[in-house]
């Protein structure tokens, strides 16, 4: 029962944000009174930091085996395209202003997974991209893996992006390539050329 309550939550938190969706409304969702889901989490904050640690952890997770049956540093950068495409299907731009307002800890979770985990991975691609001449060799690794973190998220800004006229995910898209053809070498924009075009043939 508790990972169907936090199965659904997630569903729900990532369509229509953290705030708007009730714990009436989970307990609606899934034919359960709303005590059965406070036998399980004590708090609506309890069941968001919940959700959000798995969210975390299967992230890690994913971005480590993409790591290992990758071929390339850039084929490594279109896997990560593919997980965020599944991402960011379904997921509302306000999630994370929901978060860092009405749920700063977990928020601090998320900040902390951004500034550690993922900026090594960075880093790593970029170090290993250099060593196979993909990636331009004179990039600073330490400021160019800062700037992709920094700007990672961005598309979710609806200040930047308003989400009545952006597709996060098409933005999402945009920037990642962006970035990959920043830092690749004429090896490299090969490779992009080639995975980008894989991509295409699929969708069509």
């Amino acid at each position: 029962m508790k990972e169907r309550i936090q199965e659904k939550a997630a569903e729900l938190f990532l369509r229509f944000g953290i705030r708007s969706v009730t714990m009436d409304e989970i307990a609606s969702q899934l034919g359960i009174s709303k005590k059965t889901i406070y036998q399980s989490f004590a708090d609506k904050d309890e069941l968001v930091t919940a959700v959000f640690e798995e969210m975390l952890n299967n992230s890690k997770n994913d971005c480590i085996v993409d790591r290992s049956k990758s071929d390339n540093a850039v084929h490594e950068l279109f896997l990560a395209m593919d997980l965020m495409e599944d991402l960011f299907k379904t997921m509302n731009p306000y999630v994370l202003y929901d978060l860092e307002r009405y749920h700063p800890a977990v928020f601090a979770k998320f900040l902390e997974f951004k500034n550690g985990f993922l900026l090594q991975a960075v880093k790593d691609n970029l170090e290993w991209g250099i060593k196979e001449e993909l990636y331009r060799p004179e990039i600073n690794v330490d400021t160019i893996s800062r700037y992709r973190i920094g700007t990672a998220m961005i598309s979710m800004n609806v200040d930047v992006f308003p989400n009545n006229k952006f597709n996060v995910l098409q933005v999402e898209q945009h920037l990642l390539l962006l970035y990959a053809y920043g830092i690749a070498s004429p090896k490299g924009i090969k490779l992009i050329q080639k995975y980008n075009q894989q991509r295409e043939q699929k969708k069509a």
